[in-house]
C-alpha cells in the first residue's frame, strides 16, 4: 500500500518555525515526510532530524528525504532529549510536532486503526510493537476501560460500552475491529447510531491508550522546549481538544513570569518568562485547505518562541 499523507497547515508550520538555513530542526512526527521535506529543502548547512516510531514511516521518510540534509531516526518524540544526546546535539533551532494518527495508518486495514475496516485485527500500535488494542479490550478491568473511554474519548456512554466489552470477552476473545464495533453499537441509544458513527470516540480513546499519546506529548513539550536555543521555535499541531488544551496550558506556563501572590508588594519568587507565545489564538486550516484535505478538520497549530 502506498504511503500517502497530506501535510496539514504546511505553509503555516514553515512560517512558524522561522527556519534559518544553517539551523538544526527536529520533526518529531515524520510520517510521510511532508513537513520534513519542506523543512529540509530550506536548509543549506543546517540539519533536519526526522523522528517517527512507525517503522514503515521511517522507511518512507528515508526514501523521501534522500539527498537532503536530513537524518531519520526510529523512536518516540517523547524521547527527543535522548535522541539528541545520541546524535551529540545539545540545542536545536526548532521542533515540530504533528500529533495524531497518519492517513496511511488510518487507511491501511492491516493496522487496525479505523473502525471502517471491520475484518481487520484490532491493533492500533504506531510502533508495531508492544501493547495493542486487542490487549486493552481483552485484559483491562471495567474500571480502567471506563476511565480511558471517558477521559480520552470524552465518551458519555463509557460505562455501558465498558460493561458490554467485559461481558462479551467472557465468552469469546474480542479480536477484530468488527467485534469491537458491534459491541459499541449495542451499547449506545438508537438515536446516537442514526446521527453519527458511534465508534469514533471509543476507537480514539483506545488508540491514545495503546500509544501513550498524552504521556508522549507531555514529555515532548517539556524536553523539546528545554533543548531549544534562545529564539528557537516549538510548533505543535493537534487534532483533539484534550491535546490542544495540554499544549495551550504548557505554553502559558512557559511564558509565565512572577507567580507571587498578588498581595506581595515586590516579587520574591524571581521567576521570569522562558518563552513568548507567537500564536495568541491557534492557527486553523483555511477554507481552501479544508476543501482539499478533509482530514485537516479540527487541526490547530500553536507556536512558542524560547527567550
Amino acid at each position: 500500500m502506498e504511503f500517502r499523507h497530506i501535510p496539514v497547515l504546511l505553509d503555516e508550520c514553515i512560517d512558524g518555525l522561522n527556519i534559518k538555513p544553517d539551523g538544526i530542526y527536529v520533526d518529531g512526527t515524520a510520517g510521510g515526510a511532508g513537513h520534513s521535506r519542506a523543512i529540509a529543502k530550506k536548509l543549506t548547512t543546517g540539519m533536519l532530524i526526522a523522528i517517527d516510531r512507525d517503522p514503515e514511516a521511517v522507511e518512507e521518510a528515508r526514501e523521501r528525504l534522500f539527498g537532503l540534509n536530513a537524518q531519520v531516526v526510529q523512536g518516540t518524540f517523547g524521547n527527543v532529549d535522548k535522541i539528541l544526546d545520541e546524535l551529540e546535539i545539545s540545542l536545536i533551532d526548532g521542533l515540530l510536532l504533528d500529533i495524531g494518527v497518519s492517513s496511511y495508518q488510518l487507511d491501511n486495514p492491516d493496522r487496525g486503526f479505523s473502525y471502517h475496516s471491520e475484518d481487520s485485527e484490532l491493533d492500533m500500535r504506531m510502533s508495531e510493537s508492544g501493547l495493542g488494542a486487542r490487549d486493552v479490550v481483552n485484559t483491562y478491568s471495567y474500571e480502567d476501560l471506563t476511565r480511558i473511554l471517558f477521559e480520552y474519548g470524552e465518551e458519555k456512554f463509557a460505562k455501558s460500552i465498558a460493561s458490554n466489552i467485559v461481558r462479551e470477552r467472557e465468552t469469546k476473545e474480542i479480536r477484530t475491529v468488527g467485534d469491537l464495533a458491534d459491541i459499541i453499537r449495542e451499547s449506545v441509544p438508537a438515536k446516537v447510531k442514526r446521527d453519527k458513527n458511534p465508534c469514533k470516540k471509543t476507537f480514539q480513546a483506545i488508540r491514545i491508550e495503546v500509544n501513550n499519546e498524552f504521556g508522549e506529548l507531555s514529555d515532548a513539550l517539556d524536553k523539546g522546549f528545554d533543548r531549544l536555543k534562545p529564539g528557537g521555535r516549538l510548533c505543535v499541531i493537534t487534532f483533539h481538544s484534550l491535546e490542544d488544551r495540554m499544549v495551550k496550558q504548557r505554553f502559558l506556563s512557559f511564558a509565565q513570569g512572577c507567580i507571587c501572590p498578588p498581595e506581595f508588594p515586590v516579587c520574591v519568587c524571581g521567576r521570569t518568562p522562558r518563552g513568548k507565545i507567537i500564536t495568541k489564538k491557534p492557527i486553523e486550516p483555511s477554507e481552501a485547505e479544508l476543501a482539499s484535505n478533509n482530514r485537516s478538520h479540527s487541526a490547530k497549530l500553536r507556536v512558542i518562541e524560547k527567550l
